[in-house]
């Protein structure tokens, strides 16, 4: 297995807020079922223009971690019930049986006690034996230093787990002399060793070095400090979010957090503070030593793989035991000024198209210079509307009539020496003539054969959320645009290419997501 692990192990979720997440399940309309509680101050009504249709998305403000628990998947996020910008963090839940109609529930975990008075922050679910599910999060104390924590449910027997107690035994791990307590967050979650010790990982930096603490504890109470951290990597910055997790080698399925094996590899991905996107690599967990070792198939560091090349930050896994799944989290910024967040009070067409491009040769592709290392830069210096060899050749994505606005969806093949290079596309830049608006290029290399002549693309259309899947899902972008006439009926939707060598639509499928039927069947 290559370091582009087969993405098909994971049903990938993304959730939407300022700072946002996905919920898609095959086409089917979402419902989120809403139970205010009387003492949050209510923020400025919704305008439901832009907001996501079938990708989660808390009702009004912000929105964070997962688990799947007798039946009932949990989905636990950062919310401001007082507004929708940061701050005033509580720990927001809903429940739902397919994810894909939610209810939400009263927060789970709110500022209350010594270790979190100033803010609950990032975590993560672990079920422990004895079907006994604990809330592992960052708390901030009153010297605003960052602390782990764990809450418990109060009543096991509920079936949606509504009510959440924090043990006065907290915190169960601090920030000794040798952390910085300023950069020690987003506990993962927990593992269980051959030794008979639990181990959970925290992310960190020290200077610019970016790194995974690694503690370890036999009771889930009492952790001890590794003296090294699993892994870490120079000039990487702080750490948010660590994920680490088996993926099989052999099989189509996933796996537990605590499988280990040899027809098992481990994916470690962290959240760059610096940079707001993350990178992955796969490699080999050494259980003696207690190291991560990646493989030398990917850059680990910032050029390195990304789940999704577009807006889609602090993304987390969880496994699902019911369907042998693992499931991916991840949030999908939003991309308008803080202001424009309020006025919505929230932050964070409907359709789904599928469509199969072939081309007779590739003798037109163009001459692929090696300098171009960065796809985001070379997608915004060869945009949709610079001619081609074969390509840019897609869809224009949230169009309007006149074409004052679109989002282009598009791939361009390049002649390197030994291979043909494939660029996959999605640029905002022309998205809205709304203005204050963040409207970048985001675009990612795509590792497919074309041996066939052949590429698919699959693009989900959610208001705001144009999330493009290429060659099956090879390479992923999530791209968020605000468009003030190309909305509602006024939306349209085309096929382009701009290259001169012919490109043939071979099969072409478009579902509507609020009436999920087939639009469209060549």
């Amino acid at each position: 297995m290559d370091a582009s692990f087969n993405k098909k192990l994971l049903v990938v979720l993304l959730f939407c807020s300022c700072l946002c997440g996905l919920n898609l399940i095959n086409g089917v309309q979402a419902s989120h079922k809403y139970y205010p509680r009387d003492m949050f101050v209510s923020a400025v009504e919704v305008k439901q223009v832009h907001r996501t249709g079938y990708h989660f998305q808390p009702p009004k403000h912000w929105i964070n971690g997962p688990m799947y628990f007798n039946g009932v998947y949990h989905l636990f996020y950062q919310y401001n019930p007082k507004g929708a910008v940061w701050g005033n963090i509580v720990w927001a839940h809903s429940v739902s049986r397919d994810m894909i109609n939610w209810e939400a529930l009263d927060p789970a975990i709110y500022p209350s006690k010594p270790f979190d008075i100033n803010g609950c922050w990032s975590g993560s679910a672990t079920v422990l034996p004895g079907n006994k599910p604990v809330i592992l999060y960052t708390g901030i104390d009153p010297n605003n230093y960052q602390v782990q924590n764990y809450a418990i449910p109060k009543n096991i027997s509920d079936p949606y787990l509504r009510e959440w107690v924090k043990p006065d035994n907290n915190p169960i791990v601090s920030p000794d002399a040798g952390v910085n307590a300023s950069a020690f967050r987003d506990p993962t979650t927990a593992w269980w060793g051959k030794d008979g010790h639990w181990r959970m990982l925290v992310g960190g930096k020290r200077r610019k070095r970016g790194m995974a603490h690694l503690y370890r504890s036999k009771d889930f109470i009492y952790w001890i400090k590794a003296k090294h951290p699993l892994h870490s990597k120079a000039q990487t910055g702080m750490w948010e979010c660590p994920d680490f997790f088996p993926v099989s080698l052999s099989g189509k399925y996933g796996l537990d957090t605590s499988v280990l094996g040899k027809d098992v590899k481990h994916v470690l991905k962290v959240s760059l503070d610096l940079t707001r996107f993350e990178y992955y690599t796969l490699g080999t967990y050494d259980i003696h030593k207690d190291r991560y070792v990646p493989d030398n198939t990917s850059v680990d560091g910032w050029g390195g793989l990304r789940y999704d090349y577009g807006n889609f930050y602090a993304s987390k896994t969880f496994y699902d035991p019911a369907k042998q799944r693992r499931i991916l989290w991840g949030w999908a910024n939003e991309s308008d000024p803080c202001p424009s967040d309020v006025q919505k009070g929230w932050a964070g067409i409907q359709a789904d198209v599928e469509v199969t491009f072939s081309f007779p040769s590739l003798t037109k592709a163009e001459k692929f210079d090696s300098s171009w290392e960065n796809a985001q830069d070379l997608c915004g210096q060869k945009g949709s509307h610079i001619p081609g060899g074969i390509g840019p050749f897609g869809l224009l994505t949230l169009a309007s009539e006149k074409l004052e606005e679109f989002t282009p969806v598009f791939f361009r093949i390049f002649k390197a020496t030994n291979k043909h290079v494939v660029l996959l596309c999605s640029d905002a830049s022309s998205s809205s003539l709304g203005e204050g608006l963040y409207k970048p290029s985001f675009a990612g290399f795509v590792d497919v054969d074309l041996t066939d002549n052949k590429l698919s693309l699959r693009s989900l259309i959610d208001h705001s959320v144009v999330e493009s899947f290429g060659a099956g899902g090879k390479t992923c972008i999530t791209s968020r645009v605000y468009p003030s006439l190309a909305v509602q009926n006024d939306a349209h939707l085309y096929l382009f290419n701009n290259g001169s060598e012919t490109v043939a639509v071979e099969t072409l499928n478009a579902w509507s997501m609020s009436n999920p039927r087939l639009m469209n069947n060549n």
